[in-house]
Order: C-alpha cells, then structure tokens, then sequence
C-alpha cells in the first residue's frame, strides 16, 4: 500500500501538478500562446523549494522535541520501526541478563526495579510523540486540503486526481497514526475521536485554499497583465499555492515515505520478492496517474 502511494502521489507530481503549474491547464480546442517568463518560472520554483522546505522544518522540529525519539512524519511519514526494533532487542538483552542473574543468584530485585523506573521514565517521551503525531497531523491535513482545493481549482480531472493520490497515501499512515496514540495510552475509542480531530484540518485546509483562490485571484484565466503580478510577474498569491503543494507533495513521496520501502530484512530471497512487489506497485500508481494525464 505504501509502495503505491509513493507511485500515486509521484505520478501525480510529476505528470499533473508540475506540468499545470509552468503551463497551465491544457484545452485541445483552442490554439494557445505560451508567453515564455524566465522570472515567473524562478518564482514558481521557489514556491516549490518552500513547501518541500516547510515540511523538512516540520519533520525537524518534531524529531527535534522529541529529543530522538524515532518519530517522523511528513502529510505524513513515519519511522517508529527502527526504534521499536532496537527498543525490543535492547530488552530482550536486559530481560535475558536478568533471568541468568536470578540463576546464578537471587538478588536480582534492585534490577528489576531499575527496569520498571526506566520503563515508566520512558512513558512521558511516548506520551509527548503521541500528542507532536495529532499536530503534525492536523497540519499535514491542512496542506492536504489547500492542495485539493487548489487542483479543483486548476481542473476537475487534475483535483480528482490528487484527491485519489492523498487517499490512498493516506491509509497506511493513518493506521500508523492510530496504533501509535493506542501506544501513548489512548483508548481505542479516544484515539479513533482524536483521528476525527485532526482530520478536520483537511476541512480547514480547503476553506483556507479557497479563500486564497478567491480573495488572492489567479492568472490562469489571462486577466493579470504580464508585469503586474508579484515582483514584476504576471503571477498572484493564488498561483502559488499550487506549487508550494508539489514541493510538499515532493518530500511526502520522497524523504518521508521511501525510508520505508528501504527496511530490510534478514532473509534475502523474502525481501527480493518484496521489493519486487514495491516496484510493481509504484509503477502501477504511477501508472494509473500517467494514464489519466495521457488521456486527459
């Protein structure tokens, strides 16, 4: 499921998102001109640069307060693997120790007190890693709905689109999002309330995208004259969102989602026949957005 929403979500940046934001939208019945702005290239690629950034902060300063902890997400990513597995061998370790102690001797009981007092100092980390993953999934969820409204905004194939590719990226980590609250000592029932919560920034995101589109108004109708947009451009607030989405989008299906498709394990010809499937999964998303773009 993650491999393919690496392939929906690059598919859709790279063959939808990317080609309307230096082009524009594309009508088959009218003979365009293509007025060729070097300037108003450079902004949109800043853009792009900004949102891939702002999620790189995001991702930094909640690894940042959680002093290590193993916890990442970008929209949307996630790395509690590797410290799950390294808490689990550590204690395995100490619990293996423990037990050959009590063998030799049975004066083991300070230790394992030690252990308990370790384990509930642990407890506030988690709790905290709980409480940083609804935040950054409310903001993640934000961008998530400025990027739908604003692809609407562009074409109705392209939002549709988009919309199908945030879904399907969003599954697996949702799931991700809900066994790590049960983990911080939420209910099953309170962690699925507190997932409703944070979904609602997806609502607030579109409200908000909307706004920009209508208040900030666009240039992809012709109405801005040529250098009376930002700095010189015929670009306005609005036509930039579209591209701060496709650099967020960028970091999702890259940085924050393919450190997953990267674990490994012991068993070489399991994990061959894995990665094969990966492959094949990212090409049948990224197949599926090359296909509506194709045909659009």
């Amino acid at each position: 499921m993650v491999a393919f929403a690496v392939g929906g979500l690059m598919g859709d940046t790279l063959f939808h998102l990317l080609p309307e934001i230096f082009l524009g939208e594309d009508e088959p019945e009218r003979a365009r001109l293509v007025l060729v702005e070097p300037n108003r290239n450079l902004l949109l690629g800043v853009a792009i640069l900004v949102g891939f950034m702002t999620f790189v902060a995001m991702d930094k300063g909640l690894r940042i307060a959680t002093g290590g902890a193993g916890h990442s997400h970008d929209h949307g990513g996630h790395s509690h693997a590797e410290t799950k597995t390294e808490g689990a061998s550590s204690a395995v370790e100490k619990t293996g120790e423990l037990k050959s102690r009590k063998k030799k001797a049975n004066g083991a009981g300070p230790t394992g007190g030690a252990a308990a007092k370790t384990e509930k100092e642990q407890n506030p980390s988690v709790k905290l890693a709980g409480y940083l993953n609804l935040i950054a999934d409310f903001t993640h969820n934000i961008t998530d709905g400025l990027a739908m409204s604003a692809s609407f905004y562009a074409s109705p194939t392209i939002g549709a689109t988009t919309t199908v590719a945030v879904f399907f990226h969003e599954i697996p980590h949702e799931v991700g999002d809900f066994a790590l609250l049960v983990q911080s000592g939420f209910s099953k029932k309170a962690a699925m309330g507190a997932q409703f919560v944070t979904a609602l920034g997806a609502l607030l995101g579109t409200l908000i995208g909307i706004a920009v589109q209508e208040l900030g108004g666009s240039s992809g109708d012709g109405a801005m004259a040529r250098n009376a947009g930002l700095w010189g451009t015929s670009l306005t607030w609005g036509d930039m969102l579209l591209p701060f989405t496709a650099g967020t989008f960028l970091y999702v299906g890259t940085v924050a989602v393919i450190p997953e498709l990267l674990e490994t394990g012991p068993n070489k010809m399991a994990e061959l026949r894995k990665t094969l499937v990966q492959f094949a999964a990212i090409a049948v998303g990224a197949g599926i957005m090359l296909y509506i773009s194709w045909h659009d």
